[in-house]
């Protein structure tokens, strides 16, 4: 790749950045992989105690709880950690 090529999958200018963006984006994919893997895990986990929960006796939802778990996305993530939350929270247990 000559200086004037540009790398039409990276965007970089440069041979060396083109191959640092690439090896970089694959350790995206991975983390990418891991979060959609225990997202799944968490939705099932979730779905799991509101039917035991329910079956029970108890209440569809425990709002403390939900509160507990926005506050420390929101604590550890800053405003987007909220929005995260919300997502967790409502694909283990639907909408409302």
């Amino acid at each position: 790749m000559t200086a004037e090529t540009v790398d039409q999958t990276t965007g970089a200018g440069a041979e060396q950045a083109a191959a640092a963006i690439r090896a970089k984006r694959e350790r995206i994919d991975e983390i990418d992989q891991a979060i959609i893997d225990l997202w799944l895990e968490r939705a099932s986990l979730s779905q799991e105690v509101g039917k035991t929960r329910m079956a029970s006796g108890g209440t569809r939802l425990v709002l403390a709880r939900e509160r507990e778990i926005v506050e420390r996305f929101r604590t550890a993530l800053g405003p987007d950690g909220t929005q995260v939350a919300l997502l967790l929270l409502r694909s283990g247990r639907g909408p409302l």
